[in-house]
């Protein structure tokens, strides 16, 4: 039986933040620019303004933090203020992953995580297979970094 790589992953970094101070950042996808290494700007679109259930924005993507950039759009699917917050990526029919983050308040703080998984497809399988591990070595870094500016913001 051939074991096929995991189709996501996920990195946690505690803060001494409380959930709501954390939840702020993570939920207002306009500051996204300033955390992370790929994705340097984002909007809410279609009538959407802030974070839940069912919200537009779309995220402006430099991939690897070289190269061309492109608009990606998003959409919330998880929304529980200070516990969960996530969004696929992809276009109305096609969602090609998820991206997310946990919230847990734990020793005084709050252990965040941030996730990916990608969509179970056969295009996604084989790419994952073929190249996961360089995008999910990619990602981990990214994921941390995120995290890491978030706690720099959220602990000043």
């Amino acid at each position: 039986m051939i074991k096929l790589p995991s189709l996501g992953d996920e990195v946690s970094v505690w803060m001494d933040a409380t959930p709501a101070k954390v939840w702020d950042l993570v939920s207002d996808v306009t500051r996204i620019g300033e955390f992370s290494p790929e994705t340097f700007e984002a909007r809410w679109t279609r009538g959407s303004s802030g974070p839940e259930a069912g919200a537009y924005f779309k995220g402006h993507v430099k991939r690897n933090g070289v190269g061309p950039t492109y608009w990606s759009g998003c959409k919330v699917t998880r929304c529980v203020p200070e516990e969960v917050f996530e969004f696929s990526v992809g276009s109305d029919s096609i969602t090609v992953n998820n991206w997310g983050y946990r919230l847990e308040a734990k020793d005084g703080g709050t252990l965040v995580t941030e996730y990916f998984r990608l969509e179970p497809s056969l295009p996604t399988r084989v790419y994952w297979t073929l190249l996961g591990f360089l995008r999910g070595r990619t990602n981990r870094r990214g994921m941390r970094t995120t995290l890491e500016r978030m706690k720099a913001v959220v602990e000043k």
